[in-house]
């Protein structure tokens, strides 16, 4: 089992002259640098965009929907490189109702995990195909109070990673925190980010349509 090395890849505006943040969570087997271009669909041009790279390109071992047991420490020791990163954009500057986040598949599955876990009103979250983590979802974990965050959580129906059953067990509980969640659920869509989401994303999240 493994823990992540703390390597970030940015781009976008130098975060002294952003306005904003956004934080890019990269998928099983994928890159920080691959997740990054997702920008130019995005073109957030205020925004200084940040990239952890996973170790062995994975957040976690596991399926999202294994018991949360089977994927530590990798698990935790992702939640703790994204806790850092937020704390640095602070530091420097940017405070948290201005700190986006964009996941795709188990990237997606982090971000919803770790802003639920830390409750409060962020610039938004876009979940590309993700839920909550964990065979059993453990209520313990979330807390605090998202005052209107806008989250936008997309998946295909079906889908081979995620089930639309657990993306709307996501949606209640992000819900009840005081999130305005929007989800979308695209009927015999791939594993993919489609165009169409990534205007939703731009609409409701990035409010740049």
């Amino acid at each position: 089992m493994y823990t992540h090395q703390k390597q970030i890849t940015t781009a976008g505006v130098p975060v002294a002259e952003a306005k904003r943040a956004v934080i890019f969570l990269h998928g099983r087997g994928s890159t920080a640098e691959d997740i990054l271009s997702l920008n130019n669909h995005l073109k957030l041009e205020d925004a200084a965009l940040f990239a952890p790279q996973a170790t062995n390109n994975s957040w976690y071992p596991y399926s999202f929907l294994s018991p949360v047991a089977e994927n530590q420490p990798a698990l935790d020791s992702a939640l703790g490189l994204i806790k850092e990163l937020v704390n640095e954009v602070i530091a420097d500057g940017i405070p948290a109702n201005q700190i986006y986040f964009a996941g795709f598949s188990q990237g997606a599955c982090l971000a919803l995990e770790y802003v639920t876990r830390n409750a409060q009103q962020y610039g938004g979250v876009v979940a590309f195909t993700g839920g909550l983590i964990g065979k059993e979802i453990n209520m313990n974990n979330y807390k605090g109070d998202f005052k209107q965050t806008p989250v936008l959580i997309t998946t295909g129906d079906p889908d081979p990673h995620v089930p639309v059953r657990r993306v709307e067990m996501s949606e209640g509980i992000i819900k009840k925190m005081n999130a305005s969640v929007t989800v979308k659920i695209f009927n015999g869509r791939a594993h993919t980010i489609g165009a169409k989401e990534i205007e939703l994303a731009r609409e409701l999240v990035f409010k740049n349509s």
